[in-house]
């Protein structure tokens, strides 16, 4: 009788849905140098690291890439295996995950993006790529601006100054605005009620978040490292939120003179920083080869050790088992 081997490893969804799409990170970004897409791209890789990667490759660049969406859309797997799953990938040279600082006409923001690549490539070819994305990026000039030539006289004629407001004695005076550091933790109670802070609260902590922005993050940014991973049950808000602000502080990259492109001063910069796939501890691609930095990669190298001297030893204990087994089943 002749019986038919199916592959393990079921199909990757086809791509004929919308997909998430990445609000303020993990998004996805392919890079270029790729081999052509074929069902037997994946063949080395597991069974469950094939699927997802054929998941993953299908992917429109911006979609979301996080271990929550892809659990989501990957029912056959959880968020452990998910994570998994990417780390292995990222060992065997298909993803890495980036922090990109992006500067220019006067402002700074951090966008997280994870680069993939259907061919496997080595951590020699994945530092000189992300080096060459953190070269300047060409600025538009900004289109001329119209307006039509007034004369001193008729501007003054058409609009006229108007007279300064004059203080009534005793009136109180203008509130100043709340500070971007002081709105982005008063609004985390709205997205996210187990982080609702008072007004106390977001004065006391409004110096660290502060600290935060001037380091060049974005309220984006902030609002997803403060929200991301939540226990069920917060019992002091204030507390955790205190405690992340601290333990998260992003790294101060010293203040550099802007390089420039074709000699002109003031090209917009991209800063690129490599995020372990594990722990999300960022640090410069050199430092962080298959995409691990050294505590998770010895932590996983030791796993692996282990689980591979287990099966030596269950081997060495067959004959003991076996022979109490055999005195078990004497008859007295």
């Amino acid at each position: 009788m002749v019986i038919q081997q199916l592959n393990s490893a079921p199909p990757a969804p086809a791509a004929s849905r919308p997909y998430r799409k990445a609000h303020t990170g993990y998004g996805k970004q392919t890079v270029p140098a790729q081999g052509p897409s074929s069902a037997g791209a994946f063949a080395l890789l597991p069974e469950r690291e094939r699927y997802i990667a054929g998941y993953v490759d299908q992917l429109p660049d911006g979609a979301a890439m996080d271990i929550k969406s892809l659990a989501k859309d990957l029912p056959l797997y959880g968020q452990m295996a998910i994570g998994t799953a990417l780390r292995a990938l990222a060992v065997a040279g298909h993803l890495r995950r980036v922090r990109c600082r992006v500067e220019g006409a006067g402002q700074c923001r951090w966008v997280t993006l994870t680069y993939w690549s259907r061919t496997a490539h080595d951590n020699e070819w994945w530092i000189a790529r992300l080096a060459g994305e953190a070269a300047p990026a060409p600025e538009r000039a900004p289109a001329p601006s119209v307006e039509p030539a007034v004369v001193p006289q008729q501007r003054t004629a058409l609009t006229p100054t108007p007279p300064a407001p004059q203080e009534e004695p005793g009136a109180p005076s203008a509130v100043a605005a709340p500070s971007p550091a002081y709105l982005t933790l008063a609004e985390l109670g709205r997205g996210e009620p187990r982080l609702a802070l008072s007004a106390a609260d977001c004065g006391a902590l409004e110096p660290l978040a502060a600290a935060w922005f001037a380091r060049g993050v974005s309220a984006d940014y902030l609002t997803s490292a403060l929200t991301a991973g939540l226990p069920e049950r917060i019992g002091s808000p204030i507390g955790l939120v205190r405690r992340r602000l601290t333990d998260k502080m992003p790294p101060h990259l010293p203040t550099a003179p802007a390089p420039t492109q074709g000699g002109l001063p003031g090209t917009p910069v991209r800063g690129v920083l490599v995020e372990c796939i594990d722990c999300g501890r960022p640090g410069p691609a050199e430092a962080l080869p298959d995409g691990l930095c050294r505590p998770c990669a010895t932590t996983h190298q030791s796993a692996e050790s282990s689980g591979a001297a287990a099966p030596a030893e269950v081997e060495r204990d067959v004959p003991a088992l076996v022979a109490s087994l055999r005195n078990l089943m004497r008859t007295p």
